[in-house]
């Protein structure tokens, strides 16, 4: 702590630690002069981030305090650094003029800036969202509301604790927060993958909240925004305005509206098919996700909308379709999207920007874009009024031209107009006299005192007149004595040299305090017209949003039609049936990857509820099994999100639910196997299942023993068949040859294998999907593939040669087929006549009056009758 030299602490520290007191959570930077300062902890934490020096101050014979710090306007560049550490950054400035105070200056907190809530450019990525969540914990049911203050979006929901983690999963917010009361709860559901805060437990109560909402929205109830009932989450939504309060977050009327995250609307994916099927995110350093892929937007907010579109396909056929509708359109009119992107390019990020003008963060560069974005939509909204497709001519109505604030910027602003306000030519000529006078006395002072020079020596002949300036009298005329007796009577006499005497007009007095004050004015002035066009920019906010919106979805759309051209992709079949069916389907990220010259073997799939529901498909590692499951989930989901898909043909019956159990995801660093992590996500398949799902099952039961596994996967491919309420569309890849057997005690269970050739002692992956199971795993053939010794590799070949012929020899092969069957619904009893027998037996036993050795007796007459 530093203190003066009786000890005492300084007022400036004094200053520094009841702001502190405020925002204990918070690094505190604290401005002094022309430096954001930083002390103690802050301090320490601040040098290393942002490997700046470290110092120590001290005051007197008091302690030392640490001390780190770095100038005002490089805040920019420090600030992100700091946020994206995971640090809550408060922002402390002077808030007086330090010229027009004697001792301490006032300062206090302008701005709390959290991972979650930023407008920073160089924080917030362009192509992400940047969503604050906030979660309220109920017994069973949870709320959660999402907030990207950055662009005004406000979504909420509420369910079950896996619908919550698949919502944070899609999300992925930056900062999450909750009650305190929580914390235990909020730690078993985090797990430590996000970066979290909490308030105080009143924060989280619904009659706050609920009125929060109310008052911000300015409505009498929440029924227009369809989250009346969503009483859960509601409460999460109530305490992130709250928040947004306590972080000095006060400027907030681009929130302007809150939507449900309508469940039934949108297809679940939980958790783990949304990693295990890479779709926004790659599971290993260097893949490639999905969205990478389909991704060729060229505005952010386009990149944002199909992120969203990504984590939350369709499941309403008609919504689906009219997706659809467009890419095919623009498919069929390459000559249209060439025309469109050609403005769309100019957008800029439309949303964000708006958010800035409402926030009174934005630049006068940065008006120009809204200026250079609302022209580039006006071409875009003719081409989309011409064309022949119901959706786009819709698109083309709800773009608004907002012709007042276009012509206000372009008739008002220059169009090179610096970044910063008081850089000055911010503010174009004829705008206003006052200040077109003020620049001309700041930019040609001079020339206005030759011109009254000139005119003077004209009106009194006087041809020696000379106008110069001292810091006395500021200007001045100056007349030689010989011309002293033509000086008009008006000139006040101020000064009398040897040669000559020096006069002052009012006229010159008026000019030396323009000229002088000319260019504090002039910016005053230009700031004056800049904030009230922030101000009318302001006004606009719902239609440039409403703008964004539709631009974000139009270059969505297209991006899926460019894609498709690139690609060969086909329009796929949507239907209400149950069936799905593929043909030639590729995988549209391996495909991508492959070498120069190598195309990808395409495979068909048939899925139905009647006759083939399940299909077991075995294989050797490396035959192309994984990749085969992924990529018909893939199409489903690229499909359902209203985009072509990578197959010749595929008509999909809508589905509503997309499970997969694939790729090991070991969770060693949080203790759990990969048999447990597999289990855990197995189970959670298991007891979600619906008539309209997807399961994809590979390699089920690896990670244990060998029966162990088998038995696990037999009776799990079981279950699926026999599941009284669902038939669940399955996949399920295995390297368990024994379960071939099931296709034939089942009828909805067909077995299909990914075909290899063996030429010699080499195999040949032909990566192609053929009816019937596999005899072999060729696990020692991939081994020598990968490298493995030489010896290891044959001592393998020979240990297996003779493993096999002992099995045939000891259980000739009949081990599995002798597994009780499980084919039915019928009780165990009314399938066998010897069955029935025993059963009789055991019906006349008392086991009351029975003694032990009459029931060892009874048990031996049972045997003797199934024998």
């Amino acid at each position: 702590m530093s203190r003066s030299k009786d000890g005492q602490e300084t007022p400036l520290m004094k200053q520094y630690n009841a702001i502190k007191a405020k925002h204990p959570g918070a690094l505190l930077l604290f401005r002094v002069g022309d430096f954001y300062e930083t002390f103690g902890e802050d301090a320490v934490v601040a040098s290393k981030v942002l490997d700046i020096v470290l110092t120590k101050r001290a005051n007197g014979a008091a302690s030392h305090i640490e001390l780190a710090g770095f100038p005002h306007h490089s805040l920019d560049n420090y600030l992100p650094k700091l946020v994206r550490a995971g640090n809550r950054v408060a922002i402390c400035d002077q808030l007086e003029d330090p010229k027009m105070v004697k001792g301490i200056v006032k300062r206090g907190v302008t701005e709390l800036v959290t991972p979650g809530l930023s407008y920073n450019d160089q924080v917030l990525d362009t192509r992400k969202n940047n969503y604050l969540a906030s979660i309220h914990f109920g017994k069973d049911t949870h709320g959660i509301a999402f907030l990207d203050v950055s662009t005004g979006e406000f979504m909420c929901a509420e369910g079950n604790a896996p619908y919550i983690e698949k919502l944070l999963q899609s999300f992925a917010p930056s900062e999450v927060i909750f009650s305190k009361a929580a914390k235990q709860k909020a730690s078993e559901l985090f797990k430590n993958e996000f970066i979290t805060f909490h308030c105080e437990d009143w924060v989280y109560q619904y009659d706050f909240t609920y009125e929060k909402l109310k008052t911000h929205f300015g409505t009498a109830n929440l029924k227009g925004f369809g989250i009346e009932d969503l009483q859960f989450g509601t409460v999460a939504a109530g305490a992130i305005l709250y928040y947004l309060e306590e972080t000095e977050h006060k400027e907030v009327q681009h929130i302007s509206a809150i939507s449900r995250i309508a469940e039934e609307k949108y297809v679940w994916l939980d958790k783990f098919t949304i990693r295990n099927l890479e779709l926004v995110y790659p599971q290993h350093e260097g893949g490639v996700p999905l969205i990478q892929i389909l991704d060729q937007t060229v505005t952010p907010m386009g990149s944002r909308m199909m992120k969203k579109w990504m984590v939350l396909p369709l499941k309403e056929k008609q919504l689906i379709e009219e997706r659809l509708n467009v890419v095919d359109f623009f498919h069929q009119h390459e000559s249209s999207i060439d025309q469109i992107l050609g403005q769309l390019k100019h957008i800029g990020d439309l949303e964000r920007l708006i958010s800035k003008v409402v926030v009174g963060r934005v630049n006068p560069r940065e008006m120009n874009q809204i200026k250079r974005a609302l022209k580039a939509s006006l071409p875009i909204k003719e081409i989309l009024k011409t064309q022949d497709n119901s959706t786009l001519k819709r698109l083309s109505d709800q773009i608004n031209p907002c012709d007042f604030l276009l012509e206000k910027i372009e008739k008002e602003l220059f169009e090179d107009a610096p970044m910063l306000v008081h850089q000055g030519g911010v503010i174009k000529d004829g705008v206003d006299e006052e200040l077109d006078e003020y620049r001309g006395l700041a930019n040609k002072g001079k020339d206005f005192l030759v011109q009254i020079q000139q005119r003077e020596v004209q009106n009194t002949g006087i041809s020696s007149l000379k106008i110069s300036y001292n810091k006395v009298f500021g200007y001045y005329l100056e007349v030689t004595h010989a011309h002293k007796d033509k000086v008009p009577a008006e000139w006040i006499r101020k000064q009398t040299l040897v040669n000559a005497e020096r006069y002052i007009t009012p006229e010159l007095k008026d000019y030396e305090e323009k000229i002088l004050h000319a260019e504090e004015r002039m910016i005053a002035l230009e700031q004056k017209y800049f904030l009230e066009l922030v101000q009318e920019a302001a006004q606009y906010v719902t239609q440039i949003q409403q703008n964004a919106r539709v631009l974000g979805t139009l270059d969505a759309l297209l991006s899926f039609a460019k894609v498709a051209l690139s690609n060969g992709y086909s329009r796929p079949k949507i239907s209400d049936t149950d069936t799905l069916e593929i043909k030639d389907g590729r995988h549209p990220v391996i495909e991508k990857q492959l070498p120069v010259g190598e195309s990808y073997v395409p495979n068909d799939i048939y899925l139905d509820n009647d006759s083939q529901q399940i299909i077991i498909i075995t294989g050797p590692n490396m035959a192309g099994k994984s990749a085969l499951l992924r990529q018909t989930a893939l199409i489903v989901l690229m499909a359902q999100m209203g985009s072509f898909v990578p197959a010749s043909y595929a008509r999909i019956g809508i589905i509503d639910k997309v499970f997969t159990r694939v790729g090991a995801s070991d969770n060693l660093s949080k203790g759990e196997s990969t048999f447990m992590v597999e289990m855990t996500e197995t189970a959670s398949i298991l007891n979600n299942l619906s008539d309209r799902s997807l399961v994809l099952m590979d390699e089920i039961g690896r990670g244990t023993s060998t029966y162990d596994g088998i038995s696990i996967a037999w009776s799990i491919v079981e279950y699926l068949h026999n599941h009284p309420s669902f038939k669940a569309k399955t996949l399920f890849a295995t390297h368990y040859h024994e379960l071939n057997q099931l296709a034939s005690d089942f009828p909805r269970i067909k077995n299909f294998n990914v075909a290899v050739k063996e030429v010699g002692n080499k195999v040949i992956f032909m990566r192609k999907l053929k009816e019937g199971g596999s005899e072999h795993s060729f696990g020692i053939h991939v081994a020598q593939m990968a490298g493995m010794p030489n010896p290891i590799v044959l001592r393998a070949s020979e240990i297996m040669s003779h493993l096999e012929k002992d099995k045939a020899l000891k259980e000739k092969k009949e081990n599995y087929k002798s597994i009780p069957k499980n084919n039915f619904q019928l009780s165990l009893f009314e399938l066998d006549p010897k069955m029935s027998e025993a059963k009789k037996i055991i019906e006349e036993v008392d086991i009351n009056t029975i003694s032990p050795i009459e029931a060892l007796l009874k048990l031996h007459e049972i045997k003797k009758k199934l024998d």
